[in-house]
């Protein structure tokens, strides 16, 4: 699913809000997000999930094109850890 999907599956869902609306909705959920994380934050979302970040130390790298050694500096990366509930569907078993 792409997020012009789920604009439109949630405007579906709720005959009641605009578009435009669902759309602010939408936008203002993942900027929440985004800037949880980027403040070191932490998402839970109670049977989906939970985003963190996890940093990743400075290391050398590789041009895979000319093999060519080029430094990569360090940084933050987001991470998502399922929920147990999610799993569970994933994996054929209901959820309790």
């Amino acid at each position: 699913m792409i997020r012009s999907e789920l604009i439109q599956k949630l405007g579906e869902e709720n005959p009641g809000l605009s578009l435009q609306e669902v759309e602010k909705i939408v936008d203002l959920f993942f900027r929440e997000i985004v800037d949880r994380l980027s403040g070191g934050g932490r998402v839970e979302l109670r049977g989906f999930g939970a985003f963190t970040t996890r940093a990743r130390d400075a290391r050398t790298g590789r041009n895979p094109r000319t093999g060519e050694q080029v430094p990569v500096s360090a940084k933050r990366v987001p991470y998502f850890k399922p929920g147990k509930e999610m799993r569970e569907r994933l994996n054929g078993k209901a959820a309790d």
